[in-house]
């Protein structure tokens, strides 16, 4: 079973966010809790090579001295981080800065046209490589545009706003589903004004610096999912997440296990920086398949993963549809989640835009081919638990791009 009360390193999203919003800011910010994902070492790195001033306090604490921006000296290599590339784009060219950002070869596949188009309407000088990287940027006079986005994605929204926060003029942004928003709670808790109306966000170029940003990094509700899947599915397991993330857009996995059965108790509540943060109990019960449609994938786009191992032990037919974004991540995790589940055992159709799980089905070990993307990985080993003989990866130096004490930890909640 699994049982134990445990806590996770800084949410990834927000980490990342807060280190470039802190680095808009002349005042020192103080950051605790701060993702030690390589992800986030990744913006941190490139921040420090265009002028902010960075430095570890302790092993919990960071501190930001910034509005300090200048020109790299060298390209900024991203490594793996979607998140690094686009929102620094965004943020670079926002603080009118010459660079190069580059990555590895996983980021060269992944589309970067959605944040190449929106900036180019402002009048961002900036050139991709037939819409992948390496993206370059140049110094310009940008101006605030009409963007409609057809897909809603945090880190578009993000690349935007930020260049919004050097552009002349009002920047309007809309998605279609609201994605997660911590861009706007942590830019307004800076003292940045923003007009929201629906799914449609209105940016001023401010006439004042952003104050210091003084934040808690709440646990990652992305990183807590894994252990709370793993929860849901071993027999008589009973598990404490302590200081999760729960932004209503980053909490809909923690609704679908509910829907499924599992027991959830919200042992407390609170806010941190405008973010809201919850301690919650997993108790297993007997699961039920659901359907999950387009509306809901981009509160659980991270964690569909890891819920199509929940899946197979759930009664029933889950089916999750309008997920197509999934093919696009640091692999195609529709087809990393089908080809090795059909290699567990499991019961599964596969659609352009997502899947179907026919459950409950025993799994058996595999070799698990992770497609070196650290959300399979962790997701398989998970699996693990429940599969009949053992289950192995071919990569498991992936998941240190966000969670390098993943088996550690999941190895001391193991009874």
């Amino acid at each position: 079973m699994i049982h134990g009360s445990i806590k996770f390193p800084g949410d990834k999203s927000i980490s990342h966010r807060a280190l470039m919003i802190a680095s808009l800011s002349p005042e020192v910010s103080q950051i605790k809790n701060l993702s030690n994902g390589d992800d986030v070492k990744s913006t941190k790195r490139c921040l420090k090579q265009c002028g902010i001033s960075i430095n570890e306090i302790s092993d919990n604490i960071t501190t930001i001295n910034g509005n300090t921006f200048s020109d790299p000296a060298y390209d900024l290599d991203c490594e793996n981080s979607g998140t690094t590339i686009r929102l620094l784009t965004g943020l670079l060219s926002g603080n009118k800065i010459n660079a190069r950002l580059i990555g590895d070869s996983s980021l060269s596949k992944r589309p970067m046209n959605r944040i190449v188009d929106p900036l180019s309407r402002m009048k961002v000088n900036i050139k991709s490589t037939n819409g992948r990287i390496p993206i370059s940027i140049k110094k310009s006079d940008i101006a605030g545009t009409d963007y409609r986005n057809t897909i809603s994605s945090a880190q578009v929204k993000s690349a935007v706003l930020f260049c919004g926060l050097g552009a002349e003029g009002i920047t309007t942004y809309y998605e279609p589903i609201k994605s997660r928003d911590h861009t706007e709670i942590m830019l307004e808790t800076v003292g940045i004004h923003l007009e929201k109306n629906g799914n449609k966000i209105i940016i001023n170029k401010p006439d004042v610096y952003p104050t210091s940003l003084n934040i808690n990094i709440p646990g990652d509700p992305s990183t807590a999912a894994f252990f709370a899947g793993a929860a849901a599915i071993v027999p008589k397991s009973d598990l404490i997440l302590n200081n999760i993330l729960a932004n209503p857009t980053r909490f809909e996995f923690f609704n679908c296990l509910n829907r499924m059965g599992t027991e959830l108790e919200f042992i407390s509540n609170w806010k941190e920086a405008g973010e809201k943060v919850k301690n919650i109990r997993i108790i297993n019960r007997k699961l039920e398949a659901i359907k999950i449609n387009k509306n809901q994938i981009p509160g659980l786009i991270d964690e569909i993963p890891i819920l199509s191992i929940i899946a197979t032990q759930a009664d029933g037919k889950t089916e999750i549809r309008g997920a197509k974004e999934l093919r696009f991540k640091e692999s195609d995790r529709i087809k990393a989640i089908i080809f090795n589940l059909k290699n567990m055992g499991a019961r599964l159709e596969e659609y352009d835009d997502g899947f179907s799980i026919i459950g409950p089905t025993k799994l058996n070990g595999a070799t698990i081919k992770t497609y070196n993307d650290h959300r399979i990985a962790m997701s398989f080993m998970v699996a693990g638990l429940i599969a009949d003989g053992k289950t192995t990866l071919d990569n498991e130096k992936c998941v240190d791009i966000s969670f390098p004490e993943f088996y550690k930890l999941l190895n001391s909640i193991v009874k």
